[in-house]
């Protein structure tokens, strides 16, 4: 069985006040010419398909038609809620989907049944797992002692009671240990949200969302796939959406199809007279793309932006490394996104800031387990 796996579309997403609406068009046609050229009968979405638990009108109908597509194309589409998206809203309609051969994570509670799809080789049994946390999977199992998300995914996993012998797909949207984040994902407090990678055992092929890196972890088979598009600027390295085919028990292969994008996300670094000579820009071909400029001029250029902007129209971000800069300890972005920082972190030098002295043990103890209850969503 031939299936693609993707995840992260994060349809409606804004990137430093640009929307990436018309970004995520394209890349969606261009993932649907990939599927004629190599006619999996199946494709595999891994959570975060929109930006916001509630997205816009814009995103829906960009998803809806996407979906009809899929479905024109009588592909079986297996799709899972992840951490950006509202389980509720996103399952809505899901029975009567099935009709369309598109399946639709339902809200947890408790059991995940396999959807069955069958090839010459007998039935596959794929398995939806939404994203999940500790204080969701807690009520379903109080037997068990479940404190954090490796305990969560324990819990569930095992309660799925994967047959041996068959031929068994997970689709799940968590941080496994291991793995490499990137900036524009959310961080958790002191990385409690990860899951031991050991708790996918049971599965032939792993379809992991949630992080914008296409990776493995530890085996082939455990792999995300990666957001189809840039997302930050730290986001280096080609996107691709991931190919794999599955034959008799314990054979599969996986394979990257390059995703090339409209337009792309950049960072160019030099005096504002070499950034802005037309040599520099034409060699390059960089005036369409989307870019973080990073002037090392010592003096500040005059109505910079603005100036910038009539060479690059996408300029995103500019910032300043000089001698000033360095000195004053700034980062280079300075403009640095307060919420790719390590929560507990930020409360330490906000409340040093205000108090002039560092927190307590005990304070950061309290600090840190009151914020593990406010990411888990617990009251």
């Amino acid at each position: 069985m031939k299936f693609v796996h993707l995840s992260d579309l994060h349809l409606g997403k804004r990137v430093n006040g640009f929307s990436m609406v018309e970004e995520q068009r394209d890349s969606l046609t261009k993932i649907l010419a990939i599927l004629d050229r190599e006619q999996p009968q199946a494709v595999l979405i891994a959570g975060d398909v929109y930006d916001r638990a509630v997205p816009s009108t814009e995103a829906v109908s960009l998803f809806d038609d996407f979906l009809v597509q899929l479905a024109r194309r009588k592909l079986s589409v297996l799709l899972i809620s992840g951490n950006h998206d509202s389980p509720e809203r996103l399952a809505f309609g899901g029975r009567l989907l099935e009709r369309s051969g598109v399946h639709l994570s339902p809200v947890y509670c408790g059991q995940v049944e396999p959807v069955v799809l069958e090839d010459q080789y007998g039935p596959v049994l794929f398995y939806l797992l939404p994203f999940l946390k500790p204080a969701q999977v807690r009520p379903f199992f109080p037997e068990r002692e479940i404190n954090s998300y490796d305990d969560a995914a324990a819990a569930a996993i095992d309660a799925m009671e994967v047959p041996e012998g068959a031929r068994c797909v997970l689709l799940a949207h968590q941080f496994v240990t291991g793995a490499v984040r990137s900036e524009s994902e959310e961080l958790s407090v002191g990385g409690t949200d990860n899951v031991n990678a050991s708790r996918f055992d049971p599965f032939d092929y792993v379809a992991l969302g949630h992080l914008h890196a296409p990776q493995k972890v530890g085996r082939e088979t455990l792999r995300y796939c990666g957001a189809p598009l840039q997302y930050a600027f730290s986001e280096v390295g080609e996107k691709s959406l991931t190919v794999v085919e599955l034959a008799e028990k314990g054979v599969c292969t996986v394979a990257a199809v390059p995703l090339e994008p409209r337009h792309r996300m950049l960072e160019l670094r030099g005096l504002y007279d070499t950034v802005t000579s037309k040599a520099y820009y034409e060699a390059r071909g960089c005036q369409e793309d989307y870019v973080h400029i990073i002037l090392t001029d010592e003096e500040d250029i005059p109505e910079a932006v603005h100036k910038l902007k009539a060479v690059y129209p996408r300029l995103m971000k500019l910032s300043y490394d000089n001698h000033r800069t360095r000195a004053a300890g700034v980062e280079v972005p300075e403009d640095q996104d307060v919420r790719q920082q390590d929560p507990l972190e930020l409360l330490e030098s906000f409340y040093e800031a205000q108090n002039g002295q560092a927190m307590s043990q005990e304070q950061r103890e309290f600090s840190r387990q009151l914020l593990e209850r406010i990411w888990e969503g617990e009251p």
